[in-house]
């Protein structure tokens, strides 16, 4: 059903995603800051009050958002997988005698 959320509860490792796009702009992820714009776009597509000329224009960023977010899913579960979690992306210092 549009506009319900869904609820559940949060891991002990887990912190709670922000609920808007200002508090994912503040103390979220860029993935956070992503859904929370999902999540306007998707209401105002579902909305009677949307006019019909904005509904392409909301249809194709909320599909440009979508991809991007499925984009960093995949990135981020590639990095789990591979153990690089921390979000550096630096190399590891050089040592000769690793040879």
């Amino acid at each position: 059903m549009a506009g319900k959320k869904q609820l559940r509860p949060v891991e002990p490792d887990e912190r709670a995603a922000p609920s808007t796009v200002t508090g994912a702009a503040e103390r979220g992820s860029r993935l956070d800051e992503l859904r929370a714009m999902r999540r306007v776009l998707a209401a105002h597509i579902d909305s009677d009050q949307t006019l019909a000329r904005d509904l392409a224009p909301l249809m194709r960023q909320a599909r440009e958002i979508s991809k991007e977010i499925e984009s960093m899913e995949i990135q981020a579960s590639e990095d789990k997988q591979w153990g690089d979690d921390d979000g550096d992306s630096r190399d590891a210092a050089w040592r000769p005698q690793a040879i």
